[in-house]
Formats: structure tokens, sequence, C-alpha cells
């Protein structure tokens, strides 16, 4: 793979604090190797920032291995930016081009609010899994596997939504800003094993309506979740929470 250095303009989402009014900037970065990550590329014009006397620009960050979802940038347009399936950490320098112009604002919704800069306030997801609460199920040792049988295509369906790393690119793709996916993706999990079978009920009613009470909006079925999570968690989880939500309302209203 070719390498290569480029020049790049910046116009970075600038903002104080979620009551402040925020604003874009432009910056300079100069030859940026198309081998750094996006991440990368925000370290090296820190560091030119603090150099100079210039407040840095906040940006959330962890693993920088695609695993926590902390990276969240809106990248010219997209979450994650141009990549399909990957997190901002893992995009590298080599999808833009020399004099390209990048715009990098954060998450945008009402239930996500702006800490500083492109950081955001995510804690609404946390609020939504703690009101799913647990599991009862003492699983004690671990026990061999078979001793659970499990079919393989839930498994694999529970596994698949079990990936979804709480990034909230879903929020920020969807034109209602809705956490469908997320929260979907978080009751599927759960809902298609036996351990999750005690609770599924007031799990599913009570993460729902903590989703509601958070701000998001709802589900229009664009599909921009799927198409823009960095998981490929699949918008089918959607409509099995749905059903799942629909049955806990009659069996509980009995």
């Amino acid at each position: 793979m070719e390498h290569y250095n480029m020049n790049l303009t910046l116009k970075v989402w600038k903002q104080k604090n979620s009551e402040a009014k925020g604003r874009f900037e432009t910056f300079q970065v100069k030859d940026i190797s198309s081998e750094m990550s996006f991440l990368e590329m925000f370290d090296v014009l820190n560091e030119k920032l603090i150099a100079e006397g210039v407040e840095p620009i906040t940006f959330d960050h962890d693993c920088r291995e695609g695993i926590c979802g902390a990276c969240s940038m809106y990248i010219d347009g997209q979450p994650h930016g141009p990549w399909e399936k990957n997190t901002t950490c893992q995009l590298h320098m080599r999808a833009f081009k020399d004099g390209d112009t990048i715009v990098v604002e954060p998450w945008r919704s009402k239930a996500f609010p702006v800490i500083k800069d492109l950081m955001v306030d995510r804690t609404a997801f946390d609020r939504i899994i703690q009101a799913g609460g647990y599991i009862s199920v003492n699983t004690g040792n671990a026990q061999d596997a078979n001793c659970l049988p499990i079919d393989k295509k839930d498994a694999d369906t529970s596994f698949n939504a079990a990936a979804c790393i709480g990034c909230g690119a879903c929020v920020a793709a969807c034109k209602n800003g809705s956490a469908m996916l997320f929260v979907s993706a978080k009751v599927s999990q759960l809902a298609l094993l036996p351990q999750g079978q005690p609770e599924k009920e007031s799990r599913v009613l009570n993460m729902v309506a903590q989703m509601d009470k958070e701000g998001f909006g709802n589900c229009t079925n664009t599909y921009a979740c799927e198409a823009e999570c960095p998981k490929g968690i699949s918008v089918s989880n959607i409509a099995r929470m749905n059903r799942e939500f629909l049955a806990a309302g009659l069996n509980n209203e009995g």
C-alpha cells in the first residue's frame, strides 16, 4: 500500500459546554501520514495547538481498538466517517486525499448533550441499561456448554446483538435521534437466551420507558442506524423488541 503525506483543512466544532453556543473553527494540519489513524491526526493537531498556547480540541477516546465506542465523531456528515462498519479510531487518513477539507462534529442529539467540543454525555445509554436490571439466574461455577442447550440460530443472533458497543452512532445517524437500535440490541441479547427469560417482560418495559424518558426520538424505519453502525447491528432487532414490548404489555394488563 502506497504511503503518502497530505495537508488538510479541518473545520471542527468548538463548544465550551452544553449551555454555550458552539461554532466551527478552522485548523490546518500539514504532513499528515496516510497511515495515521484519524485520532492520531487529532493528537498531532492538539500537540501543535498546545505548543502554540492554544486550547486543544476535546474529544472522547479510550481503547482505540474499535471495542469501547468512545471515539464518537461525526465526520463529513457520517458517524465515524466514510468507512463502513468502522469506528473513528479505526479510520485511517488514507480515506482522504491531499488538500481535503474535513468537517468534524459531535453527535447531534437532545439526549446526548455536549460536554465540550466533540465530547458528548452518553450516560443516557447507561441509565437505559440500568433500567433493564440483572438476570436472576444463579450461574455459580462455569458449567459445561452442553448443560444448557441453545438453538444455534438463537445463539448466533444473540451473539450478533451483543456485539453492540453502545457508541451512539445509530442515534447520530437517525433523523429522529432514535435509540431503538441500541436498546433493541440489548433487549435481544438476553431475550433469545434462557438466562434472560425470567425478567424478559420487565426488562423490555423498563428499558423502553427509560429510553422515552431520556428524550430519544422514535423509529420511522429509515435504516440509517444499521447503515452507520460500526458493528452492523441489524434492524431486525427493533422488530424483535417491538414484539417483546407488545407481548409484555398485554401480559401485564392481564
